[in-house]
């Protein structure tokens, strides 16, 4: 199987489970107690901590480890705006392609009496830091934009826009699930006050993350019941996966830059293979993206069907976002940046790893062609468009 949907899940590599197997082994007590099996668990707790602060350039006190990117962003959001609103702030900025984690918050902050402003993105995907600019208000009491967006790739500019807000004296959030270790992240000099990460998103283990908060900002609790992470999340700490997860963070920025390098030449040459299949469209910006995301829309076909043919072909790949793979919808981030239905309909998304090979990538182009061509045989759609009934969208 080529597996080419890394941006849903990666691997969990080698190193992370050997961190979360010496866990369970070794440092398998409560690090709250205050035996000495508690206390070696506690301090395997405190060096995973120091170990994903260091790659974003954070202090340990400033992290809280969490079940994963969701919990993460429904804790930053959240605070900011019930923090906002006692002071009379109740007015929250995101874009139209957010990750539905801060999406649905956002709406049920709306529901609560909040008012949100989604600001629309270009047909590459990235917000105009003048957009963010002229959305700022009086009763402003977040911004909250994604550093890289899951399913086209394209990367905001996260460092203008957390300058902006720290001039405003805006709390400024960005849900980093994507670019954790794939992109340079460093709190300080790019003006992040809050960050969210997974750990599955760079070999670590599922069902943890992590949430930056700069020192000073605020923060309630989602969960109540213990005096756990500095009792702003409840519940005893899930030390294997923490370890897992701080490894493969410190391995994946370690090798960061050895590993995009590749990455980007294996996507460029996919880009390139699949730009040759006739009335197809790169979604996102062709430079300002994710080393290892391409994703495509191909006039005329289903995706859903060029799934199912792919993977028999034994290449595993997604249309967009895992979280919403059962929605018929097309997917919102392609409707935002212009895509009409019937075109967004036919997207493909494929995420390479650093072990991506080029052969892979040769055998992906040729099973992409020759699937593409099989549904246009048999769509009526696309039996209308070469007989000129109606015309085609992507020239």
């Amino acid at each position: 199987m080529i597996y080419l949907d890394n941006a849903a899940t990666t691997k969990t590599s080698p190193a992370a489970q050997q961190a979360m197997l010496d866990c369970m082994e070794q440092f398998w007590g409560n690090p709250s107690s205050l035996h000495t099996p508690g206390q070696r668990a506690a301090e395997a707790l405190a060096k995973a901590r120091e170990e994903v602060a260091s790659c974003i350039g954070a202090s340990p006190r400033e992290i809280y480890f969490t079940s994963g990117g969701s919990e993460a962003d429904n804790q930053a959001i959240l605070s900011a705006a019930l923090l906002g609103k006692r002071k009379g702030k109740t007015h929250l900025i995101s874009t139209a392609i957010e990750h539905h984690a801060v999406l649905h918050t956002l709406a049920r902050l709306e529901k609560e009496g909040f008012s949100v402003t989604l600001l629309p993105v270009d047909e590459s995907g990235v917000v105009k830091v003048s957009d963010v600019a002229a959305a700022i208000r009086e009763d402003t009491a977040l911004v909250s934009i994604m550093f890289a967006n899951n399913e086209i790739g394209s990367v905001q500019p996260i460092q203008e826009i957390g300058a902006l807000c720290r001039e405003k004296k805006i709390p400024f959030h960005t849900d980093a699930v994507q670019a954790a270790g794939h992109l340079p992240i460093d709190v300080v000099k790019q003006n992040i006050d809050m960050l969210s990460l997974s750990g599955h998103k760079f070999h670590g283990p599922r069902g943890v993350g992590l949430l930056y908060v700069r020192k000073g900002l605020p923060l309630l609790n989602l969960i109540e019941g213990g005096a756990q992470e500095r009792s702003k999340r409840a519940g005893t700490e899930n030390l294997p996966a923490i370890a897992g997860m701080a490894v493969a963070l410190k391995e994946a920025c370690d090798h960061l830059e050895e590993n995009a390098r590749k990455e980007i030449v294996l996507r460029d040459r996919l880009i390139e293979g699949l730009s040759k299949i006739p009335h197809s469209a790169l979604n996102g910006d062709r430079e300002r993206r994710l080393p290892g995301n391409v994703n495509f829309c191909f006039e005329g076909i289903e995706g859903e069907s060029l799934l199912l043919l792919l993977d028999d072909k034994g290449i595993a790949a997604s249309s967009g976002s895992a979280c919403t793979s059962g929605s018929l919808d097309p997917s919102h981030v392609l409707l935002a940046i212009g895509r009409p239905h019937e075109v967004a309909h036919g997207s493909l998304r494929l995420t390479l790893s650093e072990e991506t090979t080029r052969e892979e990538v040769d055998q992906t182009i040729q099973a992409v062609t020759e699937v593409v061509a099989r549904l246009r045989a048999m769509s009526p759609v696309w039996d209308e468009l070469q007989k000129g009934v109606r015309p085609y969208v992507i020239q």
